[in-house]
């Protein structure tokens, strides 16, 4: 059996000790070196070429999360598996951006770390059970912000044919209704695509729901 290689990097003897005693009983990795800190890390990085390291993120002279993007940025095909204390949300997205594969915590590395790095190891990321949340509410808020931000680029007329076109009535419709013709609701609602970066008439129907717009039965 081909072993998984693993570099682990923290400035704790005793963890790096106590992950090394942990990872021996796994048939399938081998641990080939430590680092110290994060200049470490990036160098035993280059020269051992492990398929996974796992890293914490608050080490001496250079932290992990550089150290991260030191290591991607120089191409090397190791993933980089993140071990930390830290479970706040905005660690967790600066790992993920960074270039991280995958995110454990401490507090659970004794049930969660073999798993993470046969994950990771596999190409597929790896997050401990919460951070999903975290991630999905990160992305619906920025969603939402992005929405917001497109809305306000509309001018009231704009948004009148948004509703109207979204609520299904046709361009003749809308013409008589806001007295213009139908040459110009076409141009309102060509315009109205190319602010809000939608480019069909069932993400128009979604866009003026999320926003109050109309109802779901309109």
């Amino acid at each position: 059996m081909e072993k998984t290689k693993v570099l682990l990097a923290d400035d704790h003897a005793v963890l790096r000790a106590g992950l090394r005693a942990l990872l021996a009983g796994e048939p399938d990795m081998e641990v080939v070196g430590e680092a110290e800190d994060g200049e470490d890390a990036v160098v035993q990085a280059r020269k051992l070429r492990p398929d996974v390291v796992v890293m914490d993120i608050a080490m001496p002279r250079l932290n992990g999360l550089e150290a991260i993007r030191r290591i991607r940025d120089l191409g090397l095909p190791c993933k980089v598996l993140v071990l930390t204390m830290h479970a706040e949300e905005q660690y967790l997205l600066q790992v993920l951006r960074a270039g991280g594969a995958g995110y454990v915590l401490k507090a659970s590395a004794d049930t969660e770390l073999m798993e993470a790095i046969r994950t990771v190891h596999r190409g597929e990321p790896f997050l401990y059970p919460s951070a999903t949340a975290l991630l999905l509410e990160d992305y619906r808020d920025r969603i939402a912000g992005d929405d917001r931000d497109r809305l306000d680029d509309l001018s009231d007329r704009e948004r009148e044919v948004l509703a109207l076109t979204a609520a299904g009535y046709t361009n003749q419709e809308i013409a008589d209704k806001l007295i213009i013709s139908a040459k110009t609701v076409d141009t309102y609602r060509s315009r109205i695509m190319e602010k809000l970066n939608l480019h069909h008439r069932s993400e128009l129907v979604k866009f003026a729901l999320r926003h109050g717009m109309l109802t779901a039965q309109a």
